[in-house]
């Protein structure tokens, strides 16, 4: 019977279940929307180092106006060999400088990022050497002019021909190709991690940027437990070189991927929850409008009502009726909704160029939320109609 009352009045159950759908779909799509979100930040960090610590120069609390980024020169390359041979369970450490330069292969021509770089920097960023090999102790010490390139510079540079051993000039000086990196592809925030060439770090201060300074030292910590310990050693160590005592202020800072990977997880997580939270309203919307059809269809069958109860239906009879309704709606809008939201999901991941992640966890939520609201809302109109006195009921025009 509650199937036929659907059934017979199609477009009107279609509009009750349209609130379910949208409220549904919203939750799905701002859900996955809130965890691509997290999703790249924790992408985004990951990708510069597990257990890593970035000392960079210049205090994090100065004040004023602030220079551009790498252009302070507090921290020098014997501040990054002293934190190697003082502080201990460091498992690798690398100090870098960066600039933008064109390089030239003959009449081709690229423009790119140069990073100065030591042997370790290999085993912090997970890189892998296609074809050659990568910088060494030896390349650093005699400042030589070599150079490891990423599959863009290379395909643009060189086509499809094998780059190693071949010369390049990069800013006018010429750099020997010594090895080709594996492919990485896009990073988590949309730079070509492929659009690079790695040059000795003692080249790119020396011959290059004519600097003593470095712009960062990358640390990886053995051990996740070790973090703080090791954060405190660096800047203690750094305090005593610089000579920074009493209340002076520090010339560098150290930055706690860790620590900053949990805020920002925090961060994203209250995101998230409040996209699903505004987009769970429409839910509760779509819940009245299921109320608010049944009591109408309730006045509507009055005299249907009447006659099923003449007929010997019982109270449960009628309030199991109008339930199923009301539960169907609520279960068909969800599936329906479930598939709405995920088609919206991609669709935003495909015309944003942004990614969006799905997980089960909003859709289970977001299909039992319709479910229970459908019961809900449909208690108090089934209770009106499972009430309603035979005789008057007959007698209603």
């Amino acid at each position: 019977m509650a199937f036929s009352a659907l059934y017979a009045n199609k477009l009107r159950s279609l509009l009750t279940m349209l609130g379910i759908i949208i409220g549904v779909g919203a939750v799905i799509a701002m859900v996955s929307v809130g965890m691509g979100v997290r999703s790249n930040v924790q992408e985004s960090i990951a990708s510069l180092g597990s257990n890593m610590l970035i000392v960079s120069p210049g205090s994090s609390n100065r004040s004023g106006p602030r220079s551009a980024a790498g252009s302070m020169k507090t921290l020098k390359y014997d501040d990054a060999k002293a934190i190697q041979s003082k502080v201990k369970n460091i498992e690798y450490l690398s100090p870098s400088v960066s600039s933008n330069y064109q390089i030239v292969n003959g009449n081709q021509n690229w423009n790119s990022s140069v990073q100065g770089i030591t042997p370790e920097y290999m085993n912090i960023k997970s890189l892998s050497v296609e074809s050659g090999s990568f910088i060494s102790s030896d390349n650093l010490q005699k400042r030589e002019r070599v150079a490891v390139i990423g599959t863009t510079v290379a395909s643009n540079l060189f086509g499809d021909e094998n780059p190693v051993g071949k010369n390049i000039r990069v800013n006018n000086q010429p750099f020997r190709v010594i090895g080709l990196l594996e492919t990485k592809g896009q990073s988590s925030m949309g730079q070509d991690q492929d659009d690079v060439v790695l040059i000795p770090l003692t080249t790119a201060q020396e011959r290059m940027l004519g600097i003593t300074h470095v712009q960062s030292v990358s640390v990886q910590v053995k051990e996740a437990m070790y973090m703080d310990q090791v954060q405190e050693d660096i800047e203690t160590l750094l305090r005593q070189r610089h000579k920074i005592i009493g209340g002076k202020e520090d010339d560098f800072h150290v930055r706690n991927l860790t620590s900053l990977m949990e805020t920002m997880t925090q961060t994203t997580t209250m995101i998230t929850l409040l996209l699903g939270s505004v987009a769970g309203i429409s839910l509760v919307v779509g819940g009245i409008g299921i109320m608010n059809i049944m009591m109408v269809s309730v006045t509507e069958r009055t005299r249907e009502i009447g006659i099923r109860k003449a007929l010997g239906a019982t109270f449960s009879n009628i309030m199991m009726q109008f339930l199923i309704e009301s539960v169907v709606i609520g279960v068909v809008g969800g599936i329906i909704g479930i598939f709405v939201g995920c088609g919206l999901s991609s669709l935003i991941a495909a015309l944003g160029d942004f990614t969006t992640v799905i997980t089960w966890a909003p859709i289970v939520v977001s299909f039992t939320f319709s479910v229970g609201i459908g019961l809900i809302f449909g208690i108090l109109p089934a209770r009106k109609a499972a009430r309603l006195d035979p005789i008057e009921a007959l007698r209603y025009e």
